[in-house]
């Protein structure tokens, strides 16, 4: 234990400083470091959220590293029960192998289960799995005053409700059971579609929802006032390659970004520049191929330390979700008032939700159309921006992303998720993040 620690998100936005970190050894010492220190806490597994979920100005952080632990695995079932600290890329290596893949993931597999749960993460088969929560059968949560509650749908389901999407303040995740999906290797039979225009792409992605898993957007929202992108969709192959079973996924090891790059790298020329050469590495208008499941799903995680690339000064991911029956409206004008401010993107991801209700009072996606930006940040100009947008998407009657926001406003917060109020009663008097106090939540005691 350390006193005033700088900590960051991974969008580098906000630094703030701590007291310091704590670190339990085991599932039974959580309570016991938790109380050891008189002040607020915040559980943080790998901090790869965007923005200040993952952050506890003037506080702890209580870090899961060493809640590593697979504890049993029914192949029957598929049922893994694993510690909270166990990431998304340590299941995979044990588990592919064996024929069996994550139900959910999202875009980085240096994810821990306590964070996907807390954020109920979502992926590229929203519209077919619904988010992670959907498929965890049950927790063990313990609360700073060591009462430990078994938490599913029929027991202390209003604790699981509160805790899938609770952003970590309902108490420590000690560990979870997760329905694994089986597959027949770690192989994806890819389709890439270039389109022009968003009536394309929504032609495309209703073609797509009945007969593929996975699919995902990438847009050019700088194109010459419009947008145009690529459509990826696949599904995980159906041959049984006995030999490429054992294929999973290598960390990088050599390739990082070595430095925090300088502002001329993020303009808005560089930024048109990469998507032009991005939009035309593809020739043909249709191409299939078969990808393994490392870059398919985790392009980004090929590089370490890929955030430098946006700078010291960091960068802000936005992502809104519209309902469908103004989803289409609210978009256009999404991108066109970004369009119109020049603070275009490298990465800008566009995907239709599916309908499956996500458990978490919390929890963000909902039927709709959601999209995801990285703006590098350039201040006051950017800020005023995201907040016209904010405007935007809470007149459609949809949400920003907690897990990514690191700005939004108490009232926008407020107005997104009708169920805070109730989400409130069960944050454990001793955690709290700076997420939580800047939306308007509150803690009884101080630190």
């Amino acid at each position: 234990m350390s006193n005033n620690y700088y900590f960051e998100s991974w969008g580098r936005f906000p630094r703030r400083i701590h007291l310091g970190e704590i670190v339990p050894q085991s599932i039974n010492t959580v309570a016991d470091s938790i109380n050891s220190v008189n002040a607020l806490v915040l559980p943080r597994g790998m901090g790869r959220s965007y923005g200040d979920s993952c952050l506890n100005d003037g506080g702890y952080l209580l870090f899961t590293r060493l809640l590593n632990k697979f504890v049993n695995f029914n192949p029957d079932m598929g049922i893994l029960r694993c510690e909270s600290g166990v990431t998304l890329d340590e299941i995979l290596k044990v588990f592919v192998p064996q024929g069996w893949f994550l139900p959910v993931t999202p875009g980085t597999k240096f994810v821990t289960i306590g964070g996907a749960i807390a954020n109920d993460v979502h992926g590229k088969n929203h519209h077919k799995a619904g988010t992670f929560g959907s498929h965890v059968i049950c927790f063990e949560l313990e609360r700073s005053d060591g009462t430990r509650m078994i938490c599913s749908k029929d027991r202390n389901a209003d604790w699981y409700e509160a805790t899938i999407g609770g952003l970590g303040l309902t108490g420590v995740i000690l560990w979870a059971d997760i329905r694994l999906k089986p597959i027949n290797g770690p192989y994806i039979e890819m389709e890439s579609i270039k389109f022009e225009n968003l009536d394309e792409f929504f032609q495309i992605s209703q073609e797509s929802e009945a007969h593929c898993e996975y699919t995902v957007s990438w847009l050019d929202c700088l194109h010459n006032d419009g947008v145009r992108g690529i459509f990826m969709r696949g599904n995980h192959i159906n041959k049984l390659e006995k030999e490429e079973m054992k294929a999973v996924h290598k960390n990088p090891t050599w390739k990082a970004f070595p430095f925090d790059a300088p502002s001329f790298l993020l303009s808005t020329v560089t930024i048109k520049l990469f998507n032009i050469l991005f939009y035309n590495k593809q020739i043909i208008r249709k191409q299939r191929r078969i990808v393994h499941y490392d870059p398919f799903f985790y392009p980004l995680d090929n590089v370490n330390n890929w955030n430098r690339m946006y700078g010291k000064r960091g960068f802000l991911q936005w992502q809104c979700v519209v309902p469908v029956k103004n989803n289409k409206d609210a978009i256009r004008t999404i991108l066109k008032e970004i369009s119109k401010s020049k603070l275009g993107s490298f990465l800008v991801v566009l995907k239709e939700f599916g309908s499956i209700p996500a458990h978490g009072m919390l929890s963000f996606p909902m039927p709709g159309i959601t999209l995801a930006l990285d703006f590098p940040n350039v201040g006051e100009k950017l800020f005023s921006l995201l907040n016209k947008l904010d405007d935007i998407v809470c007149s459609a009657g949809g949400r920003i992303y907690p897990a990514k926001d690191a700005r939004m406003s108490g009232k926008t917060f407020r107005s997104s998720f009708p169920k805070f109020e109730e989400f409130i009663k069960y944050v454990d008097p001793k955690l709290s993040s700076s997420f939580y106090r800047r939306v308007g939540g509150r803690n009884d005691i101080a630190n």
